[in-house]
């Protein structure tokens, strides 16, 4: 009797063992993040990729998949994501099964600066480096230098939120003065802006004079249109 009641406690003692091993696993596993998962704002392109965000979370020790969850740090992840260079903004929090999600929104490039060093001038008018994943379809910035990056500004801002300039100006010229030159896509005129001011005017004309070149098939008859004045568009000829 006594043989067979500890063959029956020594399965029962085994399965014991085995639940309790099983739900301190579970326990330990629920108090780890299961994974990390990285999303970035729809219809951005990608300047910093979801492998860069992970490595760079890695390398400062800052989030992992399998790190507890009593030690990770949001304020922290937040911010070291937040000083990329890359990156505008980025939130970071815990979803209820255990994955740490970060909701990234990248900088915007609205032109590339092309000199001794190039980097982007984003839409905030700050400078931005060039991304080793994607190259940004920008108007280049030329003989723009840090001293009339603000100067440049207004006109490339409103360059980038207009479908029209976006599509054909190619390149914006800084030449003495404060004075700018626009380069217009598959056209060999050039367009003489003058200084950034009156530059809702400007474009209008621009934008006027375009329409009407086009219908009377003239624009390849022009090598320089000069919108400086304003109120008027001035055409020089071949």
């Amino acid at each position: 009797m006594k043989h067979k009641l500890k063959c029956i406690k020594l399965p029962v003692l085994l399965i014991l063992v085995a639940f309790l091993f099983g739900f301190a696993e579970k326990r330990n596993n629920a108090r780890k993040v299961s994974e990390v998962k990285v999303q970035f704002i729809a219809g951005e392109n990608l300047y910093v990729t979801e492998e860069a965000v992970n490595n760079l979370l890695i390398q400062n020790d800052v989030a992992s998949a399998g790190i507890d969850k009593e030690i990770l740090d949001l304020n922290r992840v937040e911010s070291l994501l937040n000083n990329h260079d890359m990156i505008e903004n980025a939130e970071a929090f815990l979803s209820l099964d255990g994955k740490l999600q970060a909701k990234i929104s990248q900088r915007k490039p609205i032109g590339r600066i092309v000199g001794r060093s190039s980097y982007y001038l984003d839409k905030n008018g700050l400078k931005m480096p060039l991304s080793p994943y994607y190259s940004a379809r920008v108007p280049l910035l030329l003989d723009v230098d840090s001293s009339a990056i603000k100067k440049a500004y207004p006109l490339v801002a409103y360059i980038q939120q207009d479908d029209f300039l976006t599509q054909h100006v190619t390149s914006v010229k800084h030449l003495a003065g404060n004075k700018f030159e626009l380069q217009i896509r598959k056209l060999d005129f050039k367009v003489y802006f003058g200084k950034a001011e009156n530059i809702v005017l400007k474009f209008n004309n621009f934008k006027a004079f375009y329409k009407k070149a086009l219908q009377d098939e003239k624009l390849e008859t022009y090598k320089k249109v000069n919108l400086q004045f304003g109120d008027q568009v001035v055409c020089t000829k071949k």
